[in-house]
């Protein structure tokens, strides 16, 4: 891997803030499903989750975005890490002294519609800490740092449940936080641009036009939306690891699309020498969904465990090339404002996803539903391809 973007003091920090809060994260992302599902018994009801995270971040998403752009990103940053701490500390609470469904559902709100807020910030942080020539570097060591949080996370969280319980799980996520905010705090300001507009609908508004006039960002949004929508299994996971092994391989099974993750960024020296950025994510996501479709076939762990590595590993290609798409060509200004549509993209896909999978596993069964999103996967990311053309075009050297 390049590691040159490490030389910068203040992108070490926020690396590592990402990386530790990335750890705690996946830990109550473990846990919450576990919980849900633990509660009701039903994938819908761990599926709905999605939903009940998705409409709060569709109202916070494109604020977060302006305000990014209008405010000290560090600023922002650091109070959305307080706001997450806090949701966290809820979620231990609640797992000591007993909850209902719609509880999980108000605080998974609460925590997607504060992470709405915050993204765009952290996001829009980096190409202000590396050098133009640093993205590439800097997207992969997002992809290994995403991919390794990933990994560990899940990982540490099923020790933790099954050894100390719920309510640690939650805590260790907390602390996570604590010392994200420590990293954060060290961080020079990061003041907006000059000239930076104040938060507004026309603010709003100006980042929607710049979206739309440039097919390979769409491109970007859409196909990414279009294999987390179809190829998320996610929240069928507690289910199918009834039959894969019970609740000792949950956290492997939620491990292994990082792990392939991991192994594709630590190789990614190679991907400076690709300029065609937009057929590589299209590829990339059309594997995803053929490693999908081999996934719900597999009545066995470890071909699973292959099936989903092979997954993550193409899922983290593609974000390497979407990221160093996004970084080389938006201007600072409207950062993160499009970090904000990005991120809607990035983050509705999965949730609903999440709803997607556990309708269909209700009505037709959760192998049909594996089975049959996948394949839907690769349909859709095909289709984008003709759709949008210059998407498939696109040349960095150009």
């Amino acid at each position: 891997m390049n590691l040159a973007p490490l030389r910068h003091r203040d992108y070490r920090l926020l690396f590592a803030a990402q990386f530790v809060s990335l750890l705690g994260t996946m830990i109550a992302y473990v846990a919450l499903p576990y919980q849900m599902y633990r509660l009701t018994g039903s994938s819908l009801s761990v599926g709905l989750l999605g939903l009940a995270e998705l409409l709060p971040l569709l109202m916070t998403a494109f604020v977060g975005g302006v305000l990014a752009d209008a405010v000290d990103r560090r600023r922002m940053a650091l109070a959305t890490d307080v706001a997450l701490a806090a949701g966290s500390g809820a979620l231990a609470l609640l797992a000591t002294t007993g909850t209902s469904a719609w509880q999980l559902y108000a605080v998974a709100a609460w925590m997607s519609a504060v992470g709405g807020l915050q993204r765009p910030s952290m996001e829009s942080l980096v190409p202000r800490l590396v050098t133009k020539e640093e993205v590439p570097a800097a997207s992969a060591l997002a992809a290994f740092r995403g991919s390794v949080g990933m990994t560990a996370g899940p990982a540490i969280g099923g020790v933790i449940i099954a050894s100390a319980g719920l309510p640690a799980a939650y805590l260790a996520d907390v602390i996570s936080y604590a010392v994200s905010l420590l990293c954060l705090w060290m961080i020079k300001a990061v003041p907006p641009a000059d000239g930076a507009e104040r938060p507004s609908l026309a603010a709003v508004r100006e980042g929607f036009r710049y979206a739309r006039s440039r097919q390979e960002l769409i491109g970007t949004y859409v196909v990414d939306f279009v294999a987390m929508v179809f190829g998320m299994p996610l929240a069928l996971f507690p289910a199918m690891s009834d039959w894969l092994g019970g609740p000792s391989v949950l956290g492997l099974l939620y491990a292994a699309p990082a792990g392939g993750a991991l192994a594709a960024s630590l190789t990614s020296r190679w991907t400076p020498h690709v300029h065609r950025h937009g057929l590589a994510v299209m590829l990339a996501a059309a594997v995803w969904g053929a490693a999908i479709v081999a996934f719900g076939f597999c009545a066995t762990l470890w071909p699973a465990l292959a099936c989903l590595a092979l997954a993550g590993g193409a899922d983290a290609v593609s974000g390497i090339f979407r990221m160093t798409m996004w970084n080389q060509t938006i201007p600072d200004a409207l950062r993160g404002r499009l970090a904000s549509i990005e991120m809607v993209s990035y983050m509705s896909g999965p949730l609903l996803g999440h709803v997607e999978a556990g309708v269909v596993a209700a009505a037709f069964g959760v192998r049909t539903s594996v089975v049959s999103g996948g394949v839907l996967c690769v349909v859709g990311v095909l289709a984008c391809g003709v759709w949008l053309p210059r998407f498939v075009r696109y040349d960095s050297r150009n």
